[in-house]
């Protein structure tokens, strides 16, 4: 049986790397978050502290779909395989929930401002659709298998 997947080209692969690139930094805020002590809650500024703490649990439930979906999306890129979108779609709609949550459901902009509380949350967002749509792109151009 031979393999009839087209040659992606190199920007392909250095985007894919990328990708990965910042999934692991996902996951990294990821652990740290989850695994961040009590000293370390105490030492935040005031306004971050109670914030943190009047988030519900399965916010981080999310957060680790959207990180680990992520991740995997990435790794299904560089390995050719097709399932990248369907991660993707399911990491960043994990992302828009988690974000959607926390900018549009609690006082953060009011607090921090759009570029304090928004900003990052949306160029998230929209990492997510990129990564999507380049998954669904290499899939169409036969990429992936």
């Amino acid at each position: 049986m031979t393999n009839s997947l087209a040659k992606p080209p190199l920007w392909y692969w250095v985007v894919c790397t990328v990708l990965l690139l910042w999934a692991l930094a996902g996951l990294f805020a990821f652990y740290s978050e989850a695994t961040m002590t009590a000293d370390a809650v105490a030492a935040m500024p005031d306004y971050d502290r109670k914030l943190y703490q009047s988030l519900p649990g399965w916010l981080n439930i999310v957060y680790a779909v959207a990180t680990i979906g992520g991740a995997a999306g990435a790794v299904a890129l560089l390995l050719r395989a097709r399932i990248a979108a369907a991660l993707y779609a399911l990491s960043t709609a994990a992302v828009a929930v988690q974000f959607g949550y926390v900018v549009g459901l609690t006082d953060l902009v009011a607090v921090k401002g759009f570029v304090g509380g928004a900003a990052f949350p949306l160029f998230v967002v929209a990492m997510g659709v990129v990564a999507f749509l380049i998954a669904r792109m290499a899939a169409a151009r036969g990429w992936l298998g």
